[in-house]
Formats: structure tokens, sequence, C-alpha cells
């Protein structure tokens, strides 16, 4: 048994006095006490303690292009013409690349606060399309680098098969991506027997977008997993742009989000990654779908997709969890000012995303992120309490948006005020401490390889 004194941590019901953490050798709370005297010889922590944050969506690769699409090739500039550059990015990856793309990346998330990342991995053969020896070759370098920096994993491989509606035949930029459902099963398969699930790593999939399976491939791949997997995350992206709307509407007659409720029950398993444009009975029947939305905020904003229904959606009970996406920021903290600072901007007001119940916004988002995160991710993640995994954040005491302040208004100070450092001083994973005063121990090395990998890409 292991244990770690704090004078203040965030609870499931708020802040709390000398509390004590406890966990096992697996990384496992086994207890969480409040009010409690400190033992001798346990540590006490830097700073206030608040539960890790889940990333509940990651493209690592994309990592290396931030800034590289930043500026107007064309008249007009939009997702469509960035995803051209995306792809022309991702046929020179490869295995040599990827691994010290992602150690880095993922040693950015820890340093920042998140504790584990759900990867929806897409690029899976060489940039021919033809399928490594080993199918699972590219996930597996992501999932080691995920081990090697020490941060919690959800594998989700990436079913890709179309390049719009009605089974359009794929792009040759899109051969890298490309999987049957029973390829893509069997891919997990090896991916599963190479690197078996454990405490810090779990699997499932992604159907990358309506536009890109079809409704049979699509309950083929469900079905495919439910006989191998037990209740495993399944994430997809849709409803991001317009465009996607008004194709699926040609093609179907419904909406993205319509479409998928009327023909899959989804559940607390399923995230739907953006969701942006969701018209008031999707937004409603979302919420009451249990489903978890996950937006991406920092990624959204530049992307230029619009504005998620936060109002709506949440005042209707729904899930939400935050992402980085394609990484031009790494930081939780963004993503719930963004969250918050784009209702303002649509409804002239201000504290939009307040409740009855939590009258601070960056109480209600960190809270609702950390529990839909942790229900994407299909790990025990999210709260400091026994039977969670022993994931958590110190924040510096000294830190300008915590010296002085009262407690009550930490997470809003944090999350609402950019001054001085980052408040991220310790990140604990599963028990072990990955940054120490942060700095992470491999930080260095990582970095290095990071950018000798970067250099190769851009020559």
């Amino acid at each position: 048994m292991t244990s770690l004194f704090a004078d203040h941590a965030r609870l499931p019901d708020g802040w709390q006095r000398d509390v004590l953490l406890e966990w096992n050798d697996e990384g496992t709370l086994v207890a969480v006490t409040p009010d409690s005297p400190m033992p001798p010889a346990t540590p006490r922590a830097a700073g206030p303690v608040i539960a890790g944050m889940p990333n509940l969506h990651s493209h690592a690769f994309q990592r290396a292009m931030a800034g590289l699409t930043e500026y107007r090739a064309s008249a007009t500039d939009t997702f469509w013409s960035w995803r051209d550059l995306m792809y022309r990015f991702a046929a020179k990856v490869g295995p040599e690349t990827l691994a010290p793309i992602a150690r880095w990346l993922y040693i950015e998330m820890l340093k920042a606060g998140y504790t584990s990342v759900c990867e929806f991995h897409y690029v899976h053969h060489a940039s021919d399309g033809t399928p490594y020896a080993n199918r699972a070759e590219l996930a597996q370098c992501v999932v080691d680098a995920a081990g090697h920096a020490g941060i919690g994993m959800t594998m989700l491989p990436v079913l890709y098969q179309y390049s719009g509606f009605s089974k359009s035949a794929p792009r040759d930029d899109q051969r890298r991506f490309l999987n049957t459902p029973e390829q893509l099963l069997d891919l997990l398969d090896a991916l599963r027997r190479a690197r078996p699930e454990n405490g810090s790593r779990r699997y499932g999939v992604a159907p990358h977008s309506l536009r890109a399976v079809s409704d049979d491939s699509l309950r083929t791949l469900i079905e495919g997993l439910d006989a191998r997997f037990d209740r495993a995350p399944v994430h997809i992206h849709i409803a991001e742009q317009t465009a996607e709307v008004d194709a699926c509407i040609a093609a179907s007659g419904q909406r993205p989000v319509q479409w998928l409720l009327d023909r899959f029950d989804l559940d607390d398993r399923w995230c739907l990654v953006h969701a942006t444009h969701m018209d008031a009975d999707e937004t409603a029947r979302l919420a009451a779908s249990g489903a978890v939305a996950g937006l991406c905020l920092t990624t959204e904003a530049n992307l230029g997709d619009g504005l998620f229904p936060a109002r709506d959606y949440l005042a209707a009970g729904g899930r939400i969890g935050v992402g980085s996406d394609s990484h031009i920021g790494v930081d939780w903290r963004a993503e719930l000012r963004l969250l918050e600072y784009g209702q303002r901007l649509l409804r002239r007001e201000r504290n939009v995303l307040a409740s009855a119940t939590q009258s601070r916004p960056a109480d209600r988002l960190f809270d609702a992120s950390l529990e839909g995160g942790a229900r994407a991710s299909g790990r025990a993640t999210g709260a400091l309490m026994a039977g969670k995994r022993a994931d958590w954040i110190v924040l510096d005491a000294d830190h300008p948006g915590i010296a002085g302040h009262d407690r009550e208004t930490w997470l809003s100070s944090i999350v609402f005020g950019e001054h001085g450092n980052t408040p991220v001083r310790d990140v604990y994973v599963g028990g072990r401490k990955v940054v120490d005063d942060r700095r992470h121990a491999d930080e260095e090395d990582a970095f290095a390889r990071y950018r000798a990998a970067l250099a190769s890409l851009l020559l």
C-alpha cells in the first residue's frame, strides 16, 4: 500500500481538507479519506490535488503538423482544404516517425494534466496501402509510446472504407486507412495479443464517420466487437461540418445524429466526437441516450467547424468530455475555456454554462469532462475515490491563480486566468509520479527524437 497526504483535494463532493490517498500495487485507489491525520512517513503533496483529466480524442501524428496549415492557399479555406493538406502529411508518416511523435505528444499531455488518452488511430498501412507484415504495426507504435510516456490509453483502431456517403469509392490518398470490418477486428485481436489489456490500457473501435462506413459495415463491426470484448468503447466522428450534414441528408433523408440514433442503441459506451451541428431534436435525443459528446474546442475553432449547442445539451442532462484532437493546443484548461467563451460570444452573456447547482462554469465543466471522459475511455478514471485509478494532478500552491485565492475559486482562476507558468506541478498516473515539478523524466530524449522525426518529415 502506498499513500499521499494532501492539505486540499477536490473529491466528488467538492474541496476537502487533510485528505489521505491510498492505493495498491496495481495503481488503484483503495481509500480516499478526508479530515485524516497525517500518518508518519507519508509524503505530503506539494499543492492542491485534483483528478487527472481524460483526453477523449487524439490523432497523434497530427501533432507534428501544428502550425503548418496556417496560411490561405485559395480564395476559400475550409476544413476540406485542411484535410487535403493533412492527407499529404499523413502519407509521409511511418513507424520510425510516428513512435517519437506520439511519445513526445503524450509527455506534453501529461505535463498539461491529461492522465489518459483515447487514440482515434486511422493510419494503418504503408503509404501505398500495402499492409505491414504486422497489420497492427502503427497502432502498436502508438500503444508503446503511451507506455513509455506513462499515460493511460484507450486505443481505438479506426474503420475506414469509403470517401463519402452511398459507398463512394475511396480516394488514393485514403488508401492507408482502409480495412473491412473483419480486417479491422483481426488487427484489434493481433494488437490485444501483443499488448494485452491491463489497468492502464483498454481497447475499443472507431468507425471513422458515417461517410466512411455503411450501415451494414457499422453493424458488422459492432457485432464483431461485442463477440470479442465486453462493452468496449465505440467512438465516431459525426456532424462536424455542415457539408457533411447536407451530404447525409441528400443520401439518406436524415441528419447524421438522427440517422445514428434511429439505427443503433446508443448508450454510455458511445462517444460522438464533435456532434457540432445538431438540431433541437437531435440535441435532446443524444442527451437522453447517455452517450458522450466528445468536444475538441481548440481544433474545432482552428478548423472553423462551428459551435456545439452546449447550453441546451447540458440542460438536457447530456454528457461531455474534451480532447485535443489535432493538437494545435494540448491543454484541457483551454478546451474548457473555449467551450464557455464560444457560448458567451454566441449569446452575448457571461457564465452561460453555469447551472442551478454549480454557479461557476469551470467547476461544472471540469466535473462533467472528468465523468464523460472516463465513460468514453471505458476505464475507471475521472474521480478521486476508492476503486478508481490513482490518477491525479498536484497544482502549484504558489501559482498566481491559486496563491491568495479562496479554494472555491481555484478552478475558475486556472481555467479562465492565463497568468504565469502552468499551474500543473506534479502528475500521477496509476499511483506513479510521471511529472515532478513540471518535468517528465524522459522529456529531453523524447524531444530530441521528436525534433529528428519532424525534420525528416519536413524534408
